[in-house]
């Protein structure tokens, strides 16, 4: 089972409350990260991109570094992880991301992958006029799949004629091209369109968890994926996306969780929520809905894992073990205190992790 860490590249991480760490990016902070998740064997490493933040009391990530540039750096200071960042499709070419990604990978020749970003927050694009309207809610992964395939035949063949109704190629060239021919390419589609846009052009789709220390209420989503994927004849996995909040023992860390809780930054909650509520024909599973969610939004509804270093190894294996299930990404409350622990209290006594424990140790 992969691990990976969803590097804090906007401030104060994924905690939307005012009693979390508080802390802004950089690259000193994302390095130090990343850095010890390849000491203790972790896969990989993701960076979002963020265009605007939430504001609130916490400025809440109203501070962030760009993904490519900092997963660039990010290459050069590692050796084994694999690294991934994240094109938001409005704001950049897909020949010029071509071209980045084949940059990226000479600095890490087969470590690098990249998250396609459609887009469920209209103030992000509008900001700088590059905001369709809200039509793109309904037509955005038209427009991803077309981008997916002008980066593949870039990195497949050096040249792209491709015309769609997005994008029209006329002899575009790329060289030098990736190693290995192509780049992996991740997406975060909830909706059953989003999944079928994964299913067909993806090779991997992150399913987010849900609810407090529900660690097997991504079956029935992972299904879907994995029903989408048989459709179009791809075997292409899972990925999960869950936050870890550990200590000693299950009372402390029950107590850490209450008090982000009961601090949560409710203008920043408040912003997110209006956001989120703008693609007004959004199914129930699609992100936008998700993220609104009133339980776990304080913690951008990834779904959270708490307790003892023993209890979340347990809940770790039990992710594991559901089927198509090919990694999980991990966020933590304090990223470089969660990152040590991880490798030193959880991992160990992961059963899906076995294989790795002399290389940790």
């Amino acid at each position: 089972m992969e691990i990976g860490v969803f590097i804090p590249i906007g401030n104060n991480g994924w905690l939307i409350s005012k009693s979390a760490p508080q802390y802004m990016p950089s690259f000193e902070l994302n390095k130090t990260i990343v850095q010890k998740a390849e000491h203790y064997g972790l896969d990989f490493a993701l960076s979002m991109i963020k265009l605007r933040g939430f504001g609130g009391e916490t400025e809440f990530w109203d501070h962030n570094l760009e993904s490519f540039t900092l997963m660039s750096a990010l290459a050069a200071v590692t050796d084994r992880i694999k690294l991934f960042a994240s094109t938001p499709i409005l704001t950049l070419p897909p020949a010029i991301v071509a071209r980045m990604a084949t940059t990226i990978d000479s600095v890490a020749p087969g470590r690098f992958g990249i998250n396609i970003v459609t887009g469920w927050a209209p103030n992000e694009y509008s900001q700088m006029g590059l905001w369709p309207g809200e039509e793109h809610f309904g037509k955005r992964y038209d427009h991803a799949t077309e981008y997916v395939q002008v980066m593949r035949d870039l990195w497949a063949d050096g040249v792209s004629n491709f015309k769609g109704s997005y994008y029209e190629m006329d002899d575009c060239v790329l060289s030098p091209q990736p190693a290995a021919g192509s780049v992996p390419i991740v997406a975060a589609g909830q909706s059953k369109n989003g999944m079928k846009f994964a299913a067909e052009m993806a090779d991997f789709n992150f399913i987010l968890g849900a609810g407090i220390n529900t660690p097997t209420a991504i079956t029935e989503a992972t299904a879907n994926l994995m029903r989408e994927a048989d459709t179009a004849g791809r075997d292409m996995g899972a990925m999960t996306l869950f936050m870890v909040i550990a200590d000693e023992t299950d009372e402390a860390a029950q107590a850490k969780w209450q008090d982000y809780h009961d601090n949560a930054d409710l203008a920043a909650l408040g912003y997110m929520a209006d956001q989120s509520a703008t693609d007004t024909n959004a199914d129930d599973s699609s992100t936008a809905k998700t993220i609104s969610l009133p339980e776990g939004a304080v913690n951008f509804n990834m779904g959270t894992l708490v307790g003892s270093y023993e209890t979340v190894a347990r809940m770790l294996d039990e992710i594991a073990a559901v089927d198509g299930i090919k990694g999980i990404m991990l966020t933590f409350d304090d990223f470089v205190e969660g990152i040590e622990n991880f490798g030193t209290r959880i991992q160990p006594l992961m059963k899906c992790r076995a294989k790795i424990r002399p290389e940790a140790a």
